[in-house]
């Protein structure tokens, strides 16, 4: 039986392309053609692919895919790695943000198909470029500049203003912890029971079909669904003040409402997806030594389409799981939402900027355009607002995903003490009902500063004061 390893062996490249192949042999197989025939067809078309590039032919899927292959290998050879000098980037806060984070995005800016690039005032360093980094690719994704978790998103409903005074009754406050507790799941592998699975119609998106891979992961996403992750994804209670601009953008009157926010992504799926195509980015760009995790994909690749696809399942599954914690807390409340504002920040967009179309990465950055409503929180102490984009091409269209950390999850640890952190909270009004102490506010920038300092980006129109925050407890899984 033809397999992967004969069709490497008589010279066919190791790739994503000899998935199409063995699509073929099998189609040849089920039609009864034998298998020195099927061979002598195939090793023609590596020799001579051209000749099958006719829609009728049964080898054409095989042969078009070889073609492209090809085409892209030679622009590839004929491209340098990587330019000598860096193209020019601006920097919104970079009093604020590490040298090191600022080298990250001065090598993406060295890549042949970068067109743009921009750095956030909440940046710091990251893998492949900073979180706060903003690069524009021509015609190619990179993996790492999305990020590991694919469609890291926020979201925020609201509620009626009668519904703030619930922090202040003790049963019903008891009653949000118990609803925010109940209704996700925290940390690392954590998901629901086969008997309490939450349902989404993402789960019925024919996308799932698309790869082997997503065909693969679709049990272990339906499990996790409606999930949260570890590190600094939360689930908060608070009280949300909507200013008279807001008003007008959120349809509601301007005042004081009950607000849950989320902060998640794409959980086991879209780490999943991200280390795949890391690796086969990896061997397809060949970047130098250091750059590697730098390594893009071409949009006109099959590998590059694949992650194309993926990606965006990854993020239509991040909103549901956004969607569906929503909805239980909702129905635990017994309100409908008023409002509800979201927005992904790890994630890759196909955009015209300064007339030309790029894929726009924001790697822990939060869409800009004009008008557009998004939502930069600050840490567990501190506001988080609700800004809507001024449009800005300079920063191609993006502004901050959040304050950015001051200091690493290591460093928190150990020079933080607990009771600090605990005194700081309490003094602010803020309940923790768990969380580690790498997410301790006092590791975190002054949100209002990095809003001051990208003024020119977005317009913040409401603030939200936590009043309950839902974490990982340091970091480990809670079921």
């Amino acid at each position: 039986m033809i397999n992967g390893t004969n069709l490497l062996e008589r010279g066919w490249p190791e790739g994503p392309l000899i998935g199409t192949v063995l699509k073929v042999v099998r189609a040849f197989e089920a039609a009864g053609i034998d298998e020195a025939e099927i061979i002598d067809v195939l090793d023609d078309v590596l020799q001579h692919p051209a000749k099958y590039t006719d829609a009728e032919h049964a080898a054409h899927p095989v042969a078009e895919a070889l073609l492209q292959l090809r085409k892209q290998k030679a622009a590839e050879a004929a491209r340098p790695p990587v330019r000598d000098e860096p193209m020019d980037a601006p920097i919104w806060g970079e009093e604020l943000i590490d040298p090191q984070a600022i080298q990250q995005l001065q090598d993406a800016m060295r890549l042949p198909v970068t067109v743009a690039g921009a750095l956030m005032p909440d940046a710091h360093v990251g893998y492949g470029i900073p979180i706060g980094g903003v690069v524009a690719l021509d015609n190619a994704v990179a993996p790492y500049m999305v990020g590991v978790d694919i469609a890291c998103r926020m979201m925020m409903s609201l509620y009626p203003t009668d519904r703030v005074g619930m922090f202040d009754n003790e049963p019903k406050r008891d009653a949000l912890r118990r609803m925010m507790r109940e209704e996700t799941r925290f940390g690392i592998g954590a998901k629901f029971g086969p008997y309490d699975r939450r349902e989404h119609n993402v789960l019925d998106d024919p996308d799932w079909n698309a790869t082997r891979q997503l065909k693969h992961l679709k049990d272990k996403a339906h499990a996790q669904l409606g999930t949260s992750g570890t590190g600094n994804h939360f689930v908060d209670a608070g009280i949300l003040e909507v200013s008279e601009a807001g008003a007008a953008a959120l349809g509601v009157p301007a005042g004081t409402y009950l607000a849950f926010m989320t902060h998640s992504g794409s959980r086991g799926m879209g780490a999943t997806i991200a280390n795949h195509f890391s690796k086969l980015a990896k061997q397809q760009s060949h970047l130098p030594k250091g750059l590697d995790r730098l390594a893009y994909l071409s949009l006109d690749s099959e590998a590059g389409q694949e992650y194309w696809v993926s990606m965006n399942l990854a993020g239509k599954y991040a909103s549901a799981c956004h969607h569906t914690i929503h909805k239980a807390l909702s129905k635990r409340l017994g309100e409908k939402p008023l409002a509800q504002v979201e927005n992904h920040h790890n994630f890759a967009w196909k955009e015209t900027w300064n007339d030309r179309e790029v894929v726009v990465h924001r790697k822990g950055a939060t869409p800009a355009h004009e008008g557009v409503l998004g939502i930069i929180p600050g840490s567990q102490g501190h506001a988080s607002y609700i800004v809507r984009g001024k449009g800005n091409a300079a920063s191609i269209h993006s502004a901050s995903h959040g304050a950015g950390r001051l200091m690493s999850r290591t460093q928190a640890i150990n020079t933080i003490p607990k009771a600090e952190r605990n005194r700081w909270l309490a003094e602010r009004g803020v309940e923790l009902l768990a969380g580690g102490m790498d997410e301790a506010p006092q590791a975190y920038k002054n949100i209002e500063e990095v809003l001051a300092l990208q003024a020119d980006l977005v317009e913040p129109i409401a603030t939200f004061h936590p009043r309950l925050v839902l974490m990982a407890a340091d970091g480990k899984s809670e079921g």
